[in-house]
């Protein structure tokens, strides 16, 4: 009788931390535009923080300081539609997901609700990295972003992964 029990308490018990875990709080923080200084397609800076959005790389545009010093095409397409979005959002929202490199915060970030990612996807602009990377901890925003790509055309341009391999300078 005890060994038909262990199965039963095992399933409950995961059962119960996986509820536990889903009601942990997104550390996230409201943006205000007033603070957002624009960088590339896929980051930007609110006030003092750094920001990389996740599940998404769009194409390079010249970064000197980090070794790249030619615009990947569509890079400057890209930037520009970020820079519109957050313009032109009414509430913008920061959900943290980490630490990524250059010492930027990564996070997916909601403009009225909706992943900034997956606007970027959706208009040909980005290549959703969820598949190289993971889901961050967050796999219902990551599902959105790989249903947006599998939707979306494929963009016109090289993967930036790949092209920053062949392109940029001293930081391989």
């Amino acid at each position: 009788m005890k060994f038909k029990i262990a199965p039963i308490l095992i399933v409950c018990l995961t059962l119960f931390y996986q509820v536990v875990d889903a009601k942990k709080p997104l550390n996230h923080f409201l943006c205000s535009k007033d603070q957002i200084k624009f960088d590339d397609g896929d980051s930007f800076s609110c006030g003092d923080e750094d920001i990389r959005i996740l599940g998404i790389d769009t194409p390079e545009i010249i970064h000197k300081e980090h070794g790249i010093f030619i615009d990947q095409p569509y890079g400057r397409e890209a930037k520009a539609l970020t820079d519109k979005l957050l313009r032109d959002a009414k509430r913008v929202v920061i959900i943290r997901g980490g630490r990524g490199g250059y010492g930027r915060s990564l996070a997916h970030v909601l403009i009225d609700g909706e992943l900034l990612a997956v606007n970027l996807i959706r208009a040909g602009l980005a290549h959703e990295s969820i598949s190289r990377y993971g889901d961050n901890g967050m796999p219902e925003f990551a599902l959105e972003v790989t249903e947006a790509a599998k939707a979306a055309p494929k963009p016109k341009f090289e993967d930036p992964y790949v092209w920053r391999k062949k392109n940029q300078k001293g930081k391989k």
